[in-house]
């Protein structure tokens, strides 16, 4: 009989005038007809398909019926595999929206980033790489209290901005499998090397029993970060090469891209954009009349009756070209538009003409981000901060014009070195893109129906905090209220060197110290001023946006240990946005 290997995750949900749909993602252990069942007759099934050695399915649920909620359950061959039998948890549902919601009817979106899955055995002592206290798990936090109280506020979105999966951060549980595996003292050492110990990294996230509960009945939202490859991914090209002399960063990054598009990314699309995806399809074209095939080898990348040949073969074309791809997408929720950035495997790396997106990534954006009228509340969701502590931001800034050559080479090669180092490499560091950015984001809050608000959402720099820009300078300022709204570890120790160093950076000290790196990096002042209006706020944290009408609020949550052992959120920001006209 087939079993349950990991899952089931509730991604996309969506309703028109002709119904509901959602798509759940599943792991089997073996080939087999995958389906969801929901308590109102709705429902969906497929067949799974296999990448090296493992099987897949992306369950297309139809018939859902508009602004309800309906419980689910999976079954594998027609045996129930989900919910698990004795379950503490509630049953998993599907809520569907509203095709047209009424403008006051609030959505809730919660985000974070950077998630080290693996939780010490005493929250108060050092996790085991020995970078500190790590503190109770926000998400587990969070899936506990919706869990055990029904009238605890729901979220109608997760959106996790980055470092999902830490692979080159590995528990002590998991570098002892690796070392079951293979010989640790060889390179990378105890960092991930392939896609099996990718799947080692998902299950040791995704199988904690109350995220995967809290997965499996709140859509989710992901992109991914550097941590999902490797710290610092994509900073230079001198980073590039530097990695791409080593004999272990080919099957590195081909196995990130390939195990990022499996348990990431398909579950981002909308069925319709999985039935244009031409990868997806021909994936699902090796699928079998009872499963996936199975091969005359041992089905672990022998490229006979499985998709693994083929998500090999796109992710090195992805990895020479990485225009082949576009891992940014859009969702709408009513009159809110989500648009999630890549802002890591998009960029262009020759240091003369650097940028955070490709020509034709940043077009893609615009497009979403200046449609008239489209929504009342615009939402940027990028892994990295576009407004940053300013000591930070001039740091990055300096680093960008001395790498490129502004006082001669030799300071171009110590702030090569100061840029890997010190992972400069924010939008702050691709100074061009920062400006664009900064220019959309004025002529979308501008523009005739433009949105409300304007919030970018951020993760990655272990700290949380609101930033608003001063549009003062400029010609043609937004009548949107713009913020920077940035949060983030969601579970990860926090060292005293990153809380001392980020104060200093939001310091008056750190603006003026900063301000002496631009002028020797011989650098105009920026055109936009801004200041931190909340923050900052370092530990375990979650931040949720809920917006209603052209209102809202914006709330930060952070997980806190208590006496009792039930960890709980504890609100440290809580700030109501007035109705805008």
């Amino acid at each position: 009989m087939a079993g349950l290997r990991l899952g089931p995750l509730l991604r996309h949900v969506e309703a028109d005038a002709g119904g509901g749909t959602a798509t759940v993602w599943v792991e089997a252990d073996r080939p087999c007809l995958a389906e969801v069942a929901c308590a109102d007759g709705a429902g969906g099934s497929a067949r799974t398909w296999r990448i090296a050695g493992h099987h897949y399915a992306l369950i297309i649920v139809t018939g859902l019926r508009p602004d309800t909620e309906t419980a689910y359950r999976v079954l594998l061959d027609g045996e129930q595999v989900w919910p698990l039998p004795g379950s503490e948890f509630p049953d998993s549902t599907i809520r569907t929206p509203s095709p047209d919601p009424a403008p006051d009817r609030p959505v809730r979106v919660v985000f974070g980033s950077c998630r080290w899955a693996a939780p010490p055995s005493d929250p108060g002592r050092p996790d085991d790489r020995g970078q500190g206290p790590i503190g109770p798990d926000a998400l587990d936090t969070l899936a506990s209290a919706i869990a055990h109280d029904p009238a605890a506020e729901r979220p109608d979105v997760l959106v996790l901005l980055g470092d999902q999966v830490y692979a080159d951060e590995t528990s002590e549980e998991t570098r002892r499998w690796l070392a079951g595996r293979r010989d640790l003292s060889e390179p990378p050492g105890p960092q991930v090397a392939d896609y099996e110990e990718y799947t080692r990294l998902y299950d040791e996230s995704w199988l904690d029993p109350k995220v995967r509960w809290l997965l499996s009945t709140v859509p989710s939202c992901m992109i991914f970060d550097d941590h999902d490859v490797i710290d610092d991914w994509n900073t230079s090209t001198a980073w590039l090469d530097r990695m791409r002399a080593t004999p272990w960063w080919r099957e590195r990054i081909l196995s990130g891209l390939m195990s990022y598009w499996v348990y990431q990314h398909l579950g981002n699309l909308s069925p319709a954009e999985l039935a244009a995806d031409k990868l997806y399809r021909a994936v699902c074209e090796t699928v079998g009349e009872k499963g996936d095939k199975t091969g005359a080898g041992d089905g672990v990348g022998d490229g006979m009756g499985d998709g693994t040949e083929l998500l090999r073969e796109f992710a090195e074309e992805v990895d020479m070209d990485p225009a082949h791809a576009r891992w940014s997408y859009r969702r709408d929720f009513g009159r809110i538009r989500l648009v999630m950035v890549d802002s890591r495997a998009a960029r262009v790396l020759d240091e003369d003409a650097r940028a955070m997106l490709r020509p034709d990534e940043f077009a893609w954006l615009r497009r979403q981000v200046l449609e008239p009228g489209a929504c009342d509340h615009l939402l940027i969701g990028t892994s990295l901060p576009w407004l940053l502590p300013h000591f930070v931001h001039d740091v990055e800034r300096w680093n960008a014009a001395v790498c490129g050559g502004a006082r001669g080479r030799r300071w171009a090669r110590w702030g090569e070195a100061l840029r890997q180092r010190g992972d400069l490499e924010h939008w702050a560091a691709f100074p061009a893109s920062f400006d664009a950015l900064t220019e959309l984001i004025a002529e979308a809050g501008a523009g005739p129906g433009a949105p409300a608000t304007i919030s970018v959402l951020s993760g990655d720099v272990h700290h949380a905090y609101v930033a608003e820009p001063d549009w003062s300078n400029f010609p043609r300022p937004p009548r949107s209220r713009v913020r920077q709204l940035t949060c983030s570890p969601v579970h990860n120790s926090i060292p005293a060197s990153i809380r001392y160093g980020f104060r200093f950076g939001w310091s008056r000290v750190g603006r003026w110290v900063g301000r002496a790196f631009a002028r020797h990096g011989r650098l105009r002042p920026t055109g936009l001023r801004w200041r931190r209006t909340g923050g900052p706020w370092f530990g375990n944290q979650l931040m949720t946006l809920t917006l209603a009408g052209r209102g809202g609020q914006v709330r930060l949550d952070q997980a806190r240990a208590a006496a009792d052992g039930r960890d709980r959120l504890v609100t440290v920001l809580r700030e109501d946005w007035p109705e805008a006209t």
